[in-house]
């Protein structure tokens, strides 16, 4: 090889890293961020699911107490025709 080939392609080679370190940098920095994004998803979601076991959990005690309730209210209407039978 010719020193002018050499000198040539080691500057093609030294463009070829330094664009390679660029490209790096910038994925290290979208990596970041998409693991801060990632995070904050992952928040959100247990967030979200503690909620959603919260209204479960009132959903449950409100069918009881409608249970209860209706039962109550149909004591009251037996009661109700017994009083009017009688």
């Amino acid at each position: 090889m010719m020193p002018e080939e050499v000198s040539l392609r080691l500057g093609q080679l030294e463009q070829a890293v330094h664009r390679a370190a660029e490209l790096i940098s910038r994925l290290k920095a979208e990596k970041s961020q998409l693991v801060g994004e990632r995070a904050d998803r992952e928040e959100r979601l247990v967030a979200q699911a503690r909620e959603l076991e919260e209204q479960r959990t009132e959903l449950a005690r409100l069918r009881r107490e409608r249970g209860e309730i209706l039962a109550h209210v149909d004591g009251i209407l037996k009661e109700l025709d017994t009083l009017e039978l009688g």
